[in-house]
This record gives C-alpha cells, structure tokens and sequence, in this order.
C-alpha cells in the first residue's frame, strides 16, 4: 500500500481514492488518520478479492444501479455495497486482520 497525495486526482467532493496498489489523497493531514486510511485499505482488500478491474465494473455498474434506486447521486454512493461495508468497519482498525472474502456482499441488500 502506498498513500500518495493528489490532490488535483480526487474527485471534488471527496478526500480519497483507493487504486490498487494506491491510497490517494488530497490533503496531507489525512495521511495520519487511522479511520479514513482504514476505510480506503478496504476497498484495497475488495479490490484485490475481486482482481482489481472486476471491482470498478461491479462498483460503477453498483452506482448506477442504486442511482435509478434512490434518483440521488450521494444517496447511491453511500449504498454502494463496497461502500456500506468499508463506512460500517473503518473505526475497527483490526478489521482486516480476521475478514473473510467477500464480506462486502453482507452489503449488497439493505437491512
């Protein structure tokens, strides 16, 4: 894993970006908080799961899916699947330690 700041790759609205093998970020303070680089280290574990190319099908085909769902583009972001898990277990900063594979989809539907 490698935190890079980029500040002018991030999207504008956000703070950050996971890209196997990559942690983007846009400010430099982000680098030392333990919750938003937990956060982005499991979207680097999905990646991987799913071999990286796969994840951003699945995700982008995720959005558009929940963009129809809730007709609200942040409303869809946040019950992306990846999304829900990675918001649901980025204070467990042991979390990756005992996940299994594919616990994102515990988060495909709404409970």
């Amino acid at each position: 894993m490698f935190l890079i700041v980029a500040k002018y790759l991030i999207p504008k609205g956000y703070r950050g970006m996971a890209v196997f093998p990559f942690i983007l970020i846009k400010y430099d303070f982000d680098k030392s908080n333990e919750v938003f680089v937990n956060h982005e280290k499991i979207h680097l574990r999905q990646q991987l799961e799913l071999l990286v190319i796969p994840f951003f099908v699945w995700y982008v085909l995720e959005y558009l899916i929940r963009l129809v769902q809730y007709q609200n583009m942040d409303l869809a972001y946040r019950n992306i699947s990846f999304e829900r898990e990675a918001y649901a277990k980025e204070t467990e900063l042991d979390y990756l330690k005992n996940r299994s594979f594919f616990q994102f989809l515990n988060y495909i539907t709404l409970k």
